[in-house]
């Protein structure tokens, strides 16, 4: 399980030089976000600020992160990573003063543009590996490798002959290449929002979180298990890290599922599932939302739209399955004494719906850029937390301060992600390669479109492993999106498929990294907890598959089939998260699991993929759903704590029956 980049020591020489480095990134984030040099007459170069990004990123990287994973030197910072710190803060701040030049003579290949250029190269895949681990870092050798020799691969994947050289320098300075658009919208969106969550979270927004979450669900049969969903959601669609979401929320509310009666593996596959479900939840989905759109060059809104009958689904299955386990196992709401009442929660916490709406407001009223929105989001966060805040929780004008430095440090890894994007991209422009690998799969795809998303959606899983939101996305969009669009699919759901699967992989054995976390926290079995979080999450692997065929899932087509494809999908969902648990209506026996599971399969195809005949098996999973609840009405319709007769519960008979 790959680690998290260790914080500086409190005091000390590492600790005072890693604050100001990340401090003045986010300032720097911060500053071009409200294009303040612009107004103060200064012009520069997109690409001089994302050096300048890049500079510090890597300076932070090589001094916070373990040089040695396994051996006697981690969590110590010796000489080698201080002179790569500041090797790499050197290269990128004369990269940042002298761009203009090099890039006037970047055809003729200068020795300091080759020198240059071949070091950051170097350095940035060295950050990388310790940001993230080897799996990124053997993706983007094996890409650049390819784009060397790839002129002489005959067949589909031959690419055109690039010399070492040039490609060097063609990746360390065109706007393709590794100062280009992943890096741009992650030096600047990005920071902004991870900005906005820290400043929200400091100012109280937590707690109301969790208050809220308690006050509307801690009342319901399994409340405490509904409580981590509902916080878990609203938390994680801005933090846009799961791992943080699942620390953040899931040291309180997995110690409440377990003290209500859900299993350990249970607890923490409820959490770990709940928090990936948060980055792709409208509106923020972890900052995605502005990326996709900004990629596709689509209106905001309309991403938004796309992806809210996803999601939906997606919680939905979750929702009912705690509630259904809940009503199997017995387990109760929370103690009255210990839940809040909604009405009191709002009167204090109803001011942390400002900040979201301004968001709103500067997107869609002034047209402001993402990350400008953001900003204005995080100003007024600052100020509810400078002057009302919640609770006894106040902000103090030192936690600004703080959260530049943890926004800062926090941002490294993306930042380090987008770079190696950044590579790749530049790598599939210059060489070709990129036409010659969307070319070979949907080649292998042999003409199915459905054998295509197949094998995408396990490359999804495998590149996504362990890696933050929008590097997951990032690195997807740039690898498998195109090859998707190439066969026809509508460019909203490739991306919304490659997403959602990417992100699955966050709780997909072997490595469900945030499943994992969960379990440490839980204190159970990690690939126990991580095959619980398939089962929670299943509706993340099945629609993306469905909206690809139907897009009227996404809210795209004639206003009828959506309304029906909604319906049919939601019941569908239902059914088949019964047949999970095995109880509809009172517990199920394995023959009833299999015909409610069938049920819901029928009533889960969406109408636009097969026409009228589609309808008729609607119809068909929708009848036999309604005759399978009426059964179990019938059979279980006995009043609670009743006795059978022959010391029998009524559940106990139920399971015999079938």
């Amino acid at each position: 399980m790959k680690q998290e980049l260790k914080g500086p020591q409190a005091g000390g020489l590492k600790g005072i030089v890693v604050s100001a480095l990340a401090g003045l990134l986010t300032l720097a984030a911060i500053a071009q976000a409200a294009s303040l040099p612009s107004r103060l007459g200064y012009s520069y170069y997109t690409e001089q600020f994302l050096a300048l990004v890049l500079g510090l990123s890597l300076a932070i990287v090589f001094l916070v992160s373990d040089r040695n994973r396994d051996g006697d030197d981690a969590g110590r910072t010796g000489l080698l990573d201080w002179a790569l710190s500041a090797l790499g803060l050197g290269l990128s701040l004369y990269v940042a003063v002298a761009y203009p030049g090099l890039v006037s003579r970047a055809m003729n290949l200068p020795w300091d543009a080759l020198l240059v250029g071949s070091a950051l190269f170097a350095l940035v895949l060295e950050g990388l590996r310790r940001a993230v681990g080897w799996t990124l870092v053997i993706v983007v050798l094996v890409i650049v490798g390819y784009g060397t020799i790839g002129h002489l691969v005959p067949g589909a994947l031959q690419t055109r002959e690039v010399a070492p050289t040039r490609l060097a320098v063609y990746l360390a300075f065109d706007p393709n290449g590794l100062l280009g658009l992943t890096l741009n919208v992650a030096a600047t969106v990005v920071v902004a929002f991870v900005f906005f969550g820290q400043l929200l979270l400091r100012s109280g927004g937590a707690d109301f979180f969790n208050d809220i979450a308690m006050a509307t669900m801690g009342r319901r049969r399994g409340g405490a298990a509904k409580i981590s969903i509902v916080a878990s959601a609203l938390f994680g669609s801005i933090s846009g890290v799961v791992v943080s979401n699942i620390v953040a929320t899931g040291v309180v509310t997995i110690r409440l599922m377990i003290q209500s009666g859900y299993r350990r593996t249970t607890a923490a596959a409820v959490e770990a599932v709940a928090s990936t479900g948060g980055q792709i939840a409208p509106p923020v989905m972890g900052a995605v939302a502005f990326l996709m759109a900004d990629i596709l060059q689509k209106p905001y809104a309309e991403i938004v739209v796309a992806a809210i009958i996803p999601a939906l689904l997606y919680y939905v299955a979750l929702f009912v399955q705690v509630d259904l386990q809940a009503a199997k196992q017995k387990i109760k709401p929370l103690d009255v004494a210990d839940i809040p009442r909604t009405r009191s929660v709002m009167a204090r916490g109803w001011v942390f719906l400002l900040p979201f709406a301004a968001i709103v407001v500067a997107l869609f009223w002034f047209n402001q850029r993402a990350d400008t929105a953001a900003l204005w989001g995080a100003g007024m966060a600052l100020v509810i937390g400078l002057t009302v805040g919640y609770g006894k929780t106040r902000m103090a004008f030192g936690d600004l301060w703080a959260s530049a430095v943890e926004t800062g440090r926090s941002i490294t890894q993306i930042i380090m992600i987008s770079a190696a994007a950044g590579f790749i991209i530049g790598v599939l422009n210059v060489t070709g390669l990129g036409f010659a690998a969307t070319f070979a799969l949907v080649d292998l795809g042999q003409g199915s479109l459905f054998m295509l998303l197949l094998i995408s959606a396990v490359v999804c899983l495998v590149l996504g492993m362990g890696m933050p939101t929008v590097g997951v996305y990032l690195l997807l969009a740039v690898l498998i999106a195109p090859s998707l669009i190439q066969s026809g699919v509508e460019p909203i759901a490739a991306h919304l498929f490659i997403f959602y699967l990417g992100m699955m992989s966050m709780v997909t054995p072997p490595i469900g990294i945030g499943a994992f976390f969960a379990a440490a926290i839980a204190k159970a079995p990690p690939m126990a907890t991580a095959f619980e979080s398939m089962r929670f999450g299943w509706t993340a692997y099945i629609v993306p598959f469905l909206f690809v065929f139907s897009p009227a899932l996404l809210l795209i087509g004639d206003p009828v089939e959506i309304v029906l494809a909604v319906l049919t999908a939601v019941i569908g969902v239902y059914a088949i998260s019964a047949a999970f648990v095995g109880w509809l209506h009172g517990p199920a026996g394995p023959v009833r699991r299999v015909l409610i599971g069938l049920a819901g399969l029928a009533l889960l195809l969406p109408p636009g993929i097969g026409g009228a005949q589609t309808l008729w098996i609607n119809a068909a999973g929708f009848l036999a759903l309604a005759g399978l609840w009426v059964l179990g009405r019938r059979d279980y319709a006995v009043p609670e704590h009743s006795d059978t007769g022959n010391g029998q519960t009524p559940e106990l008979q139920g399971k015999e029956q079938l």
